[in-house]
This record gives structure tokens, sequence and C-alpha cells, in this order.
């Protein structure tokens, strides 16, 4: 069972038109990066309760916490970042979702694009992640790993390597097919590498070389085949829209209010086609 949830900010910063382009679409979760285009763990206490009243007001809740968690260079000092992540968490609480959205780190700055080294590394990655998930065990929170651009766990064979060295209940996977696709890594490897851990979907598409997304099913990520295996592993859990249609980078997506609710439909005719049912609000 599918629950349809949005990066809504790829819509506008404005939460008022967030909420009524989603509930146009029948919509009714988000998953919280930023609004105003202020990122979740930096808005303030006020902000924070403003939104949290329109979203109860409109009958919304969140699939996660859409963190920047794990996004910065594994050689930057880690307390600080610690901070942001203890923010997550009484996000989490706050909103009544269970679920942060993490990452892996970056290399060093000044490290080369392509083919670097993550051996010295490796370790020092796998302590951060490990203390996290400590922390997320004893708060009783999730950690959704997103296979993103660059990190160490956006090659399958590294995801892999995290998920086993790790080995907590509370480190599951965010499995983003697009990623895969832009990184130039095999889709249906990247499944088989996470399928165990896959508590979450980003529902985002992209064609090889393309500079922005697809709609879903129209490009390389072999969305139909990557649904249909979830159904049957007889998935349970949130698909959450992030279409990057009109661009994206690391700090997010844009796809504006038109063409947003085109590629929820979109993604729902991929589970029409694929035997997977939608949980409506």
């Amino acid at each position: 069972m599918f629950t349809l949830s949005a990066f809504a900010d790829e819509i506008s910063p404005d939460p008022e038109v967030q909420i009524e382009v989603l509930k146009s679409s029948h919509v009714q979760t988000i998953e919280f990066r930023s609004i105003l285009s202020t990122n979740v763990l930096a808005l303030t206490d006020l902000q924070i309760q403003e939104f949290k009243s329109l979203l109860d007001q409109h009958g919304f809740g969140l699939s996660a916490i859409g963190s920047p968690v794990g996004k910065v260079g594994i050689e930057t000092p880690f307390e600080p970042h610690l901070e942001k992540f203890r923010r997550a968490i009484e996000l989490c609480k706050i909103f009544g979702t269970p679920n942060i959205r993490i990452f892996s780190y970056y290399p060093p700055a000044g490290s080369p694009e392509h083919g670097f080294d993550w051996s010295p590394w490796r370790d020092e990655v796998m302590r951060r992640m490990k203390f996290k998930a400590d922390i997320a065990e004893k708060e009783g929170v999730m950690l959704l790993h997103e296979n993103e651009h660059r990190i160490y766990g956006d090659s399958p064979e590294r995801l892999a390597d995290l998920f086993a060295t790790v080995q907590s209940p509370n480190l599951r996977a965010a499995y983003d097919p697009a990623n895969f696709v832009f990184c130039g890594y095999d889709v249906w490897q990247g499944w088989e590498a996470s399928k165990e851990y896959v508590t979450h979907l980003h529902i985002k598409d992209w064609k090889s070389g393309e500079k922005h997304g697809s709609m879903a099913g129209q490009g390389d990520g072999m969305m139909g085949k990557i649904i249909t295996a979830a159904v049957q592993r007889n998935y349970d859990g949130f698909a959450t829209l992030e279409p990057h249609l009109l661009g994206g980078g690391p700090t997010g997506g844009h796809t504006g209010p038109i063409l947003f609710p085109q590629a929820i439909q979109a993604f729902r005719d991929v589970l029409a086609a694929t035997g997977g049912h939608e949980r409506m609000a």
C-alpha cells in the first residue's frame, strides 16, 4: 500500500500554495524540507508553530522531516552537525512523525568530482552513522538514508556496506531511482542492494544525461519495474513525489504548481499499471 506524499517546496516556497495544490490532487502528506525558501532546520520556533497550525487546519500530516543531516563534507567537525540532527528529532516530536531523511556525507572539500577513493574515510562515515543510529534507537525515530549524488552511499556497493555495517533497525533506506541514474549506477543493482531496508520511496525519474527530471515511468529509472518489485514485497509506506521537472540541485528541486499535479498523476498511472494500491487520506 502506497501513501502519497510530496516535497511540497518543489511547488512553491509559499506553504499555503503548497497545500492548495496538493489538496487539489488529493494528497494530504508533505515531506517537510523547506518553506519560505528556508530549510526546515533553519526555521524559527515561531515559523514552525505557524506551519504546524496550517497543516492541522487543513488535515495534513508529514511523511518525514526532509532534513539535510549528513549532507556535509566528512572532514567537517561532527558536533555542530549533530546539533542539527538533534533539532530534527525535536521537530519529529512536534509534527508527530518518526521519520528523518538523512545522508552519508560528501567527500572532503576540493575532492575530484568523479572517482573519489572513500577508503581512508569509510570508518569515519560508519562511526558517525552508527552514532546517529544509536541516538535514533533511544529517541524512537527512524533514519531514512537517501542515495544522494556524491555521498558515501550513492553507489549500490557502498550502500550495501553502509546497512551491513551499521546494522540498526532504526536506519532504513529512502530509495531514489533517479539518483542512481544521475550518478551513472545501475538502478536495479541499487534496488537489490537496498530492498531489504526500503521503507520509503522517492518518486523521481530521470533520463541519463538530462539536467532535470522526467515524469514517473518516462525516464531511465525503471520506475515500473521498481514499483512492481515493491508491490511483490508487500510494500507499505510512503511514496514521496520529488519530480525535479524544472531542475534540481543539492538543496532541492523545482517543478512548479502546474507540473506538480501532472507528476502526481503520472505516478498514479504507474501504480495502476503495476498493481499497486494507494492509501487515500
